[in-house]
């Protein structure tokens, strides 16, 4: 990042380089670790032949120390990246993997994995489980078998480098090899342990393939760096280097094939959560809050992106703060309006000191860590509409003689595809093995799971959550708009005329095609009507949600998204009444659809906060992209922090703010070469630009500009 100040060493300077660069990423191994050789494997549970692989993977999985790194743990192999447990079994990658999940790191450092394996022993001799629960823990006890002998390996590793080493280089070692013979074995006792036993708990996991998210960093590793200050046993400056190593080893998969393509290098749902208070109501801000914007502002990292809690409680500094790095661009830092988020699960049915645990998923849907397992269920609001009006799926034009008859119609179509999903929710997660994903190693930090003798994927979690997702809301109350002004107020055409444009997608029909698009002022510019109609499709998509909030063990917190999907689902979108054309990028999450927003950044969030928000217990994200210009100097950064302290008084849920110029953007499709590290936001993740497929880029293009 030009121009962000440096308080960092040049060896992590350099280091951080060399990860950017992808030297790690190119560099990982497909292990041929292959469990079909193994004859007492071929009738074995799956999650007996899975804590095999685990076993195999710690015991082979190539060890990698750089001379220079304050951290050591390294997720080597090829197949992680691509989310898959990398072993074999017959030639095939033996088990998909697990996201979408934040596990109790926090007691896991609590307690060590001395205690968690305790635990698990004390509840085999409780001896009432069934045959499958006897296997899971045992499974469990082969992981922790397995991360002890990755821990040792490490160590025998640091002292071959002791013994070969002299001076400084040799004392670094030292230092190196003495926290992780302590940790995460037993719990750590300064931050230096803390952060190497934190690393190496997330580490283990993405090593056999699961892709977690941190979760509540400065929450978790606040109190050791506070203690260690306190005592005199480090300085704020050793303490920032730690973090920033961190940081750089989270960006060891720069480089690495993964599976999904085109959507950049960094999704890995590996998101940490600052700031906020904790279950008893304190605030958990402390140095660590700030030494992770220093880090991220002077390294330019993106592959841990930042939600920061905030709220009308937030002191000025700490939103200066955010702003000073959100400036640099990268979106690497979002927050949540901690406020509205507490208040929406509380409404939803959580309890008070669980609700403010809360962290998320990997990505900004809302969940509480270590006790959470979560999937979403998308539904294209639009694609239904435009099912209901015949410009899909082969159907006539409803007979409507007027706007209400059609929205009802609408309405009826809309419930009926949430009642469907209601009845594939009842059976999320019913039965042992029922998804093929055996998760003995993510289960030992998810609560209840062993007191249950029920996996992550069994409902042994304490909640299990099949979230309800709504995407194209924007797009569809600006299609009804539309319709109501064109068809039932003005009578410009029949709903059989204007339904026969849109699947000819409006060919011969340019200037109205203009009008239509430039006239009515939708969702997105603080204008009634159109943030009338959001709320309108909104409040009767979470009518329907809220009808089952919970049935036979799965909570259905609603939440608004799109992520990707606006790229995916053009394929089942015909052109929109609107004035868009078949194909077009539509909105993103719950933001505007690209150009329609005219009216500045405040007159959207003003838009996007009229709405029910408190109803999306699951949450929504807004972006925001800012052209440089609009936060220069004291008045730019004066702007910034009042645009969220705006969002959060108004009583939004989650931004995403991403500084970037079109212009660069452009230039970088031209010449990646000049912008292997540009960094864009592109939804619940940040990714290097040059790395996002050409209808991705245009994607981020395409967002409107505000300055």
């Amino acid at each position: 990042m030009i121009g962000a100040p440096h308080k960092l060493a040049p060896a992590t300077h350099a280091l951080a380089r060399r990860t950017l660069a992808g030297a790690f990423g190119r560099g990982l191994v497909d292990l041929p670790i292959e469990l079909g050789d193994e004859p007492d494997l071929a009738q074995a549970p799956d999650e007996t032949r899975y804590a095999r692989a685990v076993m195999r993977i710690a015991q082979e999985a190539p060890v990698r120390i750089e001379p220079d790194e304050l951290l050591v743990g390294s997720a080597t192999l090829a197949l992680a990246p691509k989310h898959r447990v990398p072993a074999y079994w017959g030639g095939e990658s033996i088990y998909p993997s697990i996201s979408h999940v934040t596990p109790g790191f926090d007691f896991a450092l609590e307690r060590g994995y001395a205690g968690l394996r305790a635990e698990v022993v004390a509840r085999l001799a409780e001896g009432d489980l069934d045959e499958g629960g006897e296997t899971l823990l045992r499974a469990m006890l082969v992981c922790l078998d397995a991360a002890r002998v990755w821990q040792a390996r490490y160590l025998d590793a640091l002292d071959q480098r002791i013994a070969a080493s002299q001076g400084e280089q040799r004392e670094q070692y030292r230092a190196v090899r003495a926290s992780l013979a302590w940790v995460p074995e037993l719990p750590p006792r300064t931050f230096r342990q803390a952060v190497q036993a934190l690393w190496f708990l997330f580490a283990f996991q993405r090593l056999c393939g699961n892709w977690p998210g941190v979760g509540r960093f400065d929450a978790m590793l606040g109190p050791y760096l506070e203690q260690d200050l306190a005592e005199g046993r480090i300085t704020l400056d050793e303490a920032r280097e730690l973090v920033a190593h961190f940081w750089i080893k989270g960006a060891e998969w720069c480089g690495a094939s993964t599976s999904f393509g085109g959507s950049g290098d960094a999704q890995h749902y590996q998101n940490i959560v600052l700031s906020g208070v904790d279950a008893a109501g304190r605030d958990v801000t402390n140095p660590v809050t700030y030494l992770v914007l220093d880090v991220v502002e002077e390294l330019g990292i993106s592959d841990l992106p930042i939600a920061v809690r905030v709220g009308q409680h937030t002191p000025d500094e700490l939103l200066e703060r955010i702003a000073q790095v959100q400036r640099w661009g990268g979106g690497i830092v979002a927050i949540y309006n901690e406020e509205q988020v507490l208040a929406a699960l509380q409404r939803f049915g959580y309890g008070l000191e669980d609700a403010r645990r809360y962290a998320n998923d990997g990505c900004w849907e809302v969940q509480i860590p270590g006790e959470t397992a979560f999937a979403y269920y998308p539904i294209d609001v639009l694609a239904i509409l435009q099912r209901t009006l015949g410009v899909t799926g082969g159907g006539a034009p409803p007979e409507c003689a007027t706007f209400e008859e059609l929205y009802a119609a609408y309405r009826s179509d809309l419930h009926a595809a949430l009642d469907e999903f209601h009845r594939l929710a009842d059976g999320f997660m019913s039965a042992r093995g029922s998804r093929c994903v055996p998760s003995a190693l993510l289960s030992l930090l998810i609560r209840d799971c062993v007191a249950k003798g029920r996996g992550y994927w069994e409902r042994g979690a304490r909640y299990t959550v099949l979230s309800p997702h709504a995407g194209g809301i924007p797009d569809a109350a600006d299609s009804l708009l539309a319709i109501r002004r064109l068809v039932y107020e003005e009578g410009r055409l029949t709903l059989p005329e204007l339904v026969a444009v849109l699947r000819e997608d409006w060919v011969g029909q340019e200037a109205l095609r203009r009008e239509v698009a430039g006239r009515f002022p939708g969702y997105g510019n603080d204008a009634p009507e159109g943030d009338a109609m959001a709320q309108r499709v909104l409040g009767d998509f979470l009518g329907a949600a809220e009808r089952v909030p919970e049935r036979n063990g799965v909570l259905r917190p609603p939440g608004v998204s799109t992520f990707g999907r606006t790229l995916a689902w053009r394929e089942q979108r015909g052109a929109t009444a609107a004035g868009r054309k078949a194909g077009e990028i539509l909105s993103n999450n719950f933001s505007p659809a690209p150009g329609r927003d005219r009216s500045g950044p405040t007159a959207v969030i003003r838009s996007h906060t009229s709405l029910d928000l408190v109803r999306l217990a699951n949450g929504t994200a807004l972006e925001l992209k800012l052209h440089p210009s609009a936060v220069q100097g004291e008045e730019g950064l004066r702007a910034l922090v009042e645009l969220m302290r705006t969002f959060t008084r108004l009583g939004g849920l989650f931004l995403q703010i991403d500084v970037v110029d079109n212009d660069t953007l452009r230039d970088a499709q031209v010449h990646p070469e000049r912008y292997p590290n540009l960094a864009v936001r592109v939804s619940g993740w940040s990714a290097r630009f040059v790395t996002l497929d050409t209808e991705w880029q245009e994607l981020i293009i395409q967002r409107t500009q505000q300055r």
